[in-house]
């Protein structure tokens, strides 16, 4: 039976031998060696030390004892070439103490650059250098960077660099940036005057106030057209108004400065609410209202779907006299009470027929019982079907008419359109658009209708093989992308665009001069619609439709509408035998 004395003498020279390896010994054979004397302690040996000694063989103790030497060697020259040896204790202290600063986030690379200069020269002491870094740590606190604090989210989302101490505009910094330039835009309008102003400038006829003639004068509107002289005088003087008039007559000016002329720009409140079938045409006619209202510094919101609803609910929240938007977006906000219709004086439904094929005509029902019955209203519509003729009856007093069309269903065109059609087959229209365009000028701006949302994506892409600079747009898209693509149109950079018939009541561009009708519509009022994208104002334009061997039915009725006389048959040369 094993000594129990013998364990416990092994035990203790394992543990010995360990602390051996971590001593800071120059020499590593002044080290004790288990069993052996140090020159400082009595010798200590053990019997169970000598028996263990004599059990292991003598090649196994000549095999150890070389390892034990070699390991010793290269302990040696490892701590020979250390630095260690040269430094003194204040030097070992003060790393250990940049260490826990380094660990604590506080590390001076300053005061770490002068430590290890004053440490090779061997010059300056402990307390020295602790004095001068003090110093230095004092004179550039400005200098430096502080310390942030909180979470990195919250950093970033205030747009602060992680990296360094510099900030990098973010997304939410570069969309409040944005808003900010939206405010002191606004800030910089002329101050507006509360109330209505006096009527005292005669702009073709009509009496309008001072800085609503300077602001038409801005935008050159020379002279008022047909529909705005019959219906701004009656809107003036607080009757309700059914206007029906064909497409491109200037419908959103013959409501948007008599709606400019009456609100009071110095009031937060809703005083003016303007109805829109389609997000295209919300935007254009906030631009244009607030185009008009420019010199009163009147402010405008659209309110419409596909974009973020908090944005505009901000805009709300600093106040607008005007909003224009869909009904479905308008009604969202008044269910989230961000919008209050109860101070709204004036109210209008543009378009109120092709609200009516959208969809919208609860929502047009819900929006108006909940402004106060002393509104006053206006309706434009190029049709008046049954639906509109009991909203008029209902929520409409003794309006004034003005019918500007022949009929009471309203399928005029103007004058100025050139209105063509070619007999192709199905399969054919591709070679026929392209057989089309060759003949259409270089500088001409093209808008070329289909059906299907796949149909625009496929035209679109077949387009740009050969060679045309077209895009697409329909309401599959996202926002953003619509806005990007109608923007490029608009400003003329753009020459094609092919649409469904979400672009046809949304389009006002005075520039488009021809439409082709690459689908034929399913019914003759979408027809007037299209063709009326062309032609604004007075300026002439070309209407091409393909009539395929599905289609014969209803360009019948369109013969019939808009009448034969007016439309031109041409062939195509792709059919020439």
């Amino acid at each position: 039976m094993p000594d129990k004395s013998d364990s416990n003498n092994t035990q203790r020279r394992s543990a010995l031998k360990r602390l051996r390896s971590l001593l800071p010994f120059k020499n590593r054979s002044e080290a004790p060696v288990a069993g052996e004397a140090s020159p400082s302690s009595p010798a200590r040996t053990s019997g169970g030390d000598e028996d263990r000694r004599t059990r292991t063989s003598e090649p196994d103790r000549r095999r150890r004892d070389s390892t034990r030497g070699d390991r010793g060697r290269s302990r040696r020259s490892r701590t020979a070439e250390s630095p260690r040896d040269e430094q003194s204790a204040d030097a070992v202290a003060d790393n250990a103490s940049r260490r826990r600063s380094r660990r604590r986030g506080r590390y001076d690379r300053t005061g770490e650059a002068e430590d290890q200069e004053s440490q090779s020269a061997g010059t300056a002491p402990q307390q020295d250098r602790r004095e001068a870094r003090s110093q230095d740590r004092t004179s550039d606190q400005d200098d430096r960077p502080r310390r942030r604090r909180g979470s990195r989210k919250s950093r970033r989302r205030t747009g602060e660099s992680q990296d360094s101490g510099r900030t990098s505009v973010t997304e939410p910094a570069a969309q409040a940036l944005v808003e900010r330039e939206d405010r002191e835009d606004i800030e910089n309008r002329p101050a507006p005057e509360r109330g209505p102003l006096p009527r005292n400038v005669e702009w073709g006829g009509l009496a309008i106030s001072a800085p609503i003639a300077e602001a038409l004068e801005d935008i050159s509107y020379e002279s008022p057209s047909e529909i705005q002289l019959q219906s701004i005088p009656p809107l003036l003087e607080g009757h309700d108004v059914v206007a029906q008039a064909v497409t491109g007559s200037g419908k959103t000016a013959a409501f948007g400065i008599p709606m400019c002329e009456l609100v009071d720009p110095t009031s937060r409140r809703v005083q003016a609410i303007v109805l829109v079938p389609t997000r295209e045409l919300a935007q254009q006619v906030t631009r244009e209202i607030s185009r008009i209202g420019s010199r009163r510094g009147v402010n405008v919101v659209a309110v419409y779907g596909g974009e973020p609803i908090n944005k505009q609910i901000r805009a709300l929240e600093r106040g607008a006299p005007i909003v224009v938007g869909t009904p479905g977006r308008i009604k969202d906000h008044m269910n989230r009470r961000t919008l209050d219709l109860g101070d709204v004086r004036f109210a209008v439904l543009d378009e109120a027929d092709e609200m009516l094929d959208i969809g919208f005509a609860d929502d047009m029902e819900y929006i108006l019982r909940y402004t106060p019955q002393s509104r006053q209203t206006a309706l434009y519509s190029a049709t008046i079907p049954g639906f509109i003729l009991r909203l008029i009856r209902r929520y409409l007093h003794e309006p004034v008419w003005v019918q500007l069309v022949s009929g009471f269903a309203g399928m005029d065109t103007v004058d100025e359109v050139d209105q063509i059609y070619y007999e192709v087959a199905e399969r054919d229209k591709p070679d026929a658009l392209l057989e089309i365009l060759r003949d259409v000028p270089e500088d001409a701006q093209t808008l070329v209708f289909r059906r299907m949302q796949v149909g625009v994506d496929r035209l679109s892409r077949g387009l740009k093989s050969e060679g045309y600079p077209a895009e697409g747009i329909h309401g599959g898209m996202s926002q953003s992308d619509r806005n990007s693509v109608m923007t490029a149109f608009r400003d003329g950079s753009l020459r094609m665009l092919i649409a469904t018939n979400l672009a046809a009541r949304g389009l006002d561009i005075p520039t488009i001069t021809h439409v082709i009708n690459y689908d034929m519509p399913e019914n003759v009022e979408e027809y007037v619609h299209r063709i009326g994208r062309t032609a604004r104002m007075g300026k002439r334009g070309t209407a091409i439709s393909f009539v395929g061997e599905w289609d014969l039915d209803v360009f019948d009725k369109v013969k019939e509408k808009v009448g034969e006389e007016r439309l031109e048959r041409r062939k195509l040369s792709i059919y020439d035998f």
